[in-house]
């Protein structure tokens, strides 16, 4: 009798253990399959006006994704829709990809010190951006895109190389290359990057 228990307990043990493990296993495929982070189930063709829109902390500025490295898992380039809000700008920067801007909507002005092998960037040089215009950032240029305007957003497409985006910060335009601050993963990458070790170019 002891022994049919004991036979019956240990199979009915086995049975929950198989029944956790079960479980568990739909839990993660239906967490991953709902995770921002995951790109199963993305469609071809997506509207843009349907994917998700971030400011990150910074105001003024609406960021979406449209086809990412970190996101989607694309190899060679990504792209991105940012509007800026009157009289917001991106950070003093620089990265080690090449980028095109496509000037959908709005003005600006684009300040690039192409000045990579100097000790820093020094006074930089000024652009008018306008609807229809496109420019490009070469490989570690330090640049800041400002929307001058007064009234109205400045929106643009953006496309980079080399994803994801590593940036190098600057607090004003003579600050030394090598004080400037690394922030990798970007904040739109934060979430979903697997960490992995990056070295500098300059």
């Amino acid at each position: 009798m002891k022994s049919g228990v004991s036979s019956f307990q240990t199979d009915g043990a086995i049975m929950i253990r198989h029944g956790v493990v079960i479980l568990v296993s739909l839990l993660w495929f239906a967490t991953a399959e709902a995770s921002p982070c995951s790109i199963n189930g993305l469609p071809l063709v997506k509207n843009i006006s349907e994917l998700p829109q971030h400011n990150y902390g910074r105001s003024g500025l609406s960021h979406t994704i449209i086809a990412g490295s970190v996101l989607h898992g694309m190899k060679e380039i990504e792209v991105w829709l940012q509007t800026f809000a009157p009289g917001s700008r991106t950070p003093i920067h620089r990265h080690s990809c090449e980028q095109v801007f496509v000037v959908l909507k709005g003005q600006g002005t684009l300040y690039l010190a192409p000045s990579s092998h100097s000790k820093y960037p020094g006074n930089p040089q000024e652009f008018h951006i306008f609807p229809n215009s496109t420019f490009h950032i070469p490989v570690n240029d330090v640049h800041q895109v400002w929307n001058t305007g007064k009234h109205e957003d400045l929106q643009v497409l953006v496309v980079i190389s080399r994803p994801p985006v590593k940036v190098f910060m600057y607090d004003d335009w003579s600050m030394p290359h090598t004080a400037s601050k690394l922030k990798f993963p970007y904040y739109w990458d934060e979430k979903c990057y697997q960490t992995t070790m990056w070295k500098d170019e300059l």
